[in-house]
């Protein structure tokens, strides 16, 4: 991890089948933990590949949304349309549902304690793919300041604890952009946590922000309540190519969504999250 506050100490870890006392600390104080090498290259390409069959599909379908979830169209450098950002597809692939049945999944739940906590695979957005590129026809290069809370209050609930957890499926170095997070902000008041910054708009780095060295197999985790953003790559075209799985670990009432699911009054403003 790159740093900008001598407060916090950069570390990476390896998972194995169970979290240390380290790593259960590490997390609970600053509220992000990576972990090395989470899946082999060669997997990493296979998820690719999955990901790739199922965008085709749904662009031959014409599909717009799934579940209530709204898809996020772009265009590649070739000018052909292109999936953004992918939902639910755990349930379109017998391979990546496959593969959030590793146990090691299961040990993060951990770190939500004392609350319990359960694998999102039907509620939320189940198992995202985001594809950041940037080139002019991209409608994906990077992402406002935001917590994940204020979803939950839309959603007519209180707020509550969970875990993003995010496999990255490319090489990424703190200087092609991507993640970055404002260390132990989850522990911040309501009013910090609704307001500390514009939720989305706010593109401008912080001086106390981390970002992440991170390659190709490495997986994130981030408590959702977490300041955190994604920056714009300063390459252009294959060079700026960043493709990420993000999974949630969550508490609460269980919540799972079909395809009759309505589409979250919270969508109405994604126009202001990217650009």
């Amino acid at each position: 991890m790159k740093i900008s506050t001598a407060r916090f100490e950069s570390k990476t870890f390896t998972l194995g089948n169970h979290l240390t006392q380290e790593q259960k600390d590490y997390f609970k104080k600053n509220g992000v933990i990576q972990f090395k090498k989470f899946i082999s290259p060669e997997t990493a390409e296979l998820f690719i590949t999955e990901f790739s069959k199922i965008e085709q599909r749904w662009l031959a379908e014409e599909v717009e949304k799934v579940n209530g979830i709204p898809l996020k169209f772009g265009e590649d450098s070739a000018g052909n349309k292109m999936i953004q950002r992918m939902c639910f597809t755990n349930k379109y692939s017998s391979i990546l549902a496959e593969f959030l049945k590793d146990p090691r999944f299961s040990l993060l739940i951990e770190l939500l304690a004392p609350y319990e906590g359960r694998i999102g695979e039907e509620e939320k957005d189940g198992l995202v793919f985001n594809h950041y590129i940037n080139h002019p026809n991209s409608k994906f290069t990077q992402m406002g300041w935001h917590t994940d809370s204020p979803r939950d209050l839309f959603l007519g609930q209180r707020i509550l604890p969970m875990l993003n957890v995010g496999i990255h499926l490319d090489n990424c170095p703190s200087s092609n952009g991507g993640l970055r997070v404002l260390p132990g902000t989850q522990n911040q008041g309501v009013l910090k946590l609704l307001f500390g910054k514009k939720q989305f708009i706010d593109h401008r780095p912080d001086t106390r922000e981390i970002a992440f060295e991170i390659e190709r197999g490495d997986l994130t985790v981030h408590d959702g309540r977490l300041w955190h953003r994604v920056e714009v790559s300063p390459n252009f075209g294959e060079k700026s190519r960043r493709r990420v799985m993000y999974v949630p670990i969550i508490t609460g009432k269980y919540k799972p969504k079909s395809e009759n699911s309505r589409t979250p009054f919270y969508h109405r403003f994604a126009k202001v999250i990217t650009k």
